[in-house]
């Protein structure tokens, strides 16, 4: 028997939720265990945005995916943002909330990307003291997802993995496993993949997210535009493996299928979940989880308008 992360529950297998989808949702209750909205879609929203999240978040778990906190920028926390944040997460009884180890903006301005942070000391106190105060505004533990990243800092003193198991232990949240961030990075970074995999903390993550990327041959690119490739499923057997399993999501965000096509393709997670698990460290009980503009879906904030081709990132 494996305890839930952080008090949380293995969801199961779930995709996000796009608007595209809405009405063959609506229309035929799909048997998928939980779907994934991006935060900013719906918490200045009304009308039928909103009214179709009312209604999936009736019949289906749901849990919320932001792309705006901006956890590791300079400039102060936007309360407003996380009381906001937090307003959505109660009324559609979000199963918890989570973001990005990035930084979007600076100087109040949002760059709309999900930009690389240096992986160092001051960094890490930096965000640690501000993922703590987010916990508190939130009434719940962030969950705080790896990025696909371009660049490197030169004054970086630890892998990301060192950073990640740091910040979840000392801030005590959550972490949101991309294994296809993962894969893309180590390309992009000359790094083993399976070395990140077996170095973040198993007993934090909450859940993992899935997708699919381009290969522009000298790097990847993250663009969640179409099928994960076998690299990929086979590291996240291998994460499956060690967690115990977690809540897992399909990202697809770019030219986007028919709602079957995409509950299918993460339907294939079932034909990598390990038979024989490896131990799970209990985590300490949470809290019980409360009742939990427009912008663009997530590959728009990772490379812009190059979503579709393979010019280097900006």
């Amino acid at each position: 028997m494996h305890p839930p992360r952080l008090g949380y529950a293995n969801l199961g297998l779930g995709v996000g939720l796009r608007t595209v989808h809405f009405p063959y949702i609506l229309r035929n209750n799909p048997p998928v265990d939980w779907f994934e909205i991006i935060s900013e879609n719906f918490m200045d929203s009304g009308g039928r945005p909103r009214y179709v999240l009312e209604q999936i978040a009736e019949r289906y778990q749901v849990v919320m995916h932001g792309v705006s906190m901006s956890i590791g920028s300079t400039d102060p926390l936007d309360f407003d943002y996380l009381k906001k944040l937090k307003k959505l997460a109660d009324a559609v009884n979000a199963r918890w909330v989570s973001d990005h180890l990035c930084w979007t903006g600076v100087a109040g301005l949002n760059a709309h990307d999900l930009l690389p942070i240096p992986l160092n000391e001051e960094s890490l106190a930096h965000v640690r003291g501000r993922v703590r105060t987010v916990q508190e505004v939130l009434e719940r533990p962030l969950v705080l997802e790896n990025p696909s990243t371009y660049v490197t800092f030169t004054d970086s003193t630890m892998p990301e993995w060192e950073f990640l198991t740091r910040l979840a232990e000392d801030a005590d949240c959550g972490l949101l496993l991309d294994v296809n961030n993962v894969f893309v990075s180590a390309v992009n970074h000359d790094f083993d993949p399976e070395e990140y995999i077996r170095n973040v903390p198993h007993r934090r993550v909450v859940q993992f997210h899935l997708a699919g990327h381009t290969d522009c041959g000298t790097h990847r690119i993250d663009t969640h535009d179409g099928e994960v490739i076998n690299p990929v499923w086979e590291l996240y057997r291998l994460a499956h493996r060690l967690t115990g399993g977690a809540s897992t999501l399909l990202e697809w965000d770019a030219k986007i299928p028919e709602f079957p096509v995409v509950h299918a393709e993460v339907l294939k997670a079932k034909d990598y979940m390990s038979e024989r698990l490896l131990p799970r460290t209990a985590a300490p009980a949470a809290a019980p989880v409360a009742a939990a503009g427009v912008v663009s879906n997530p590959v728009s904030f990772l490379v812009g308008a190059q979503a579709d081709s393979c010019a280097a990132p900006a």
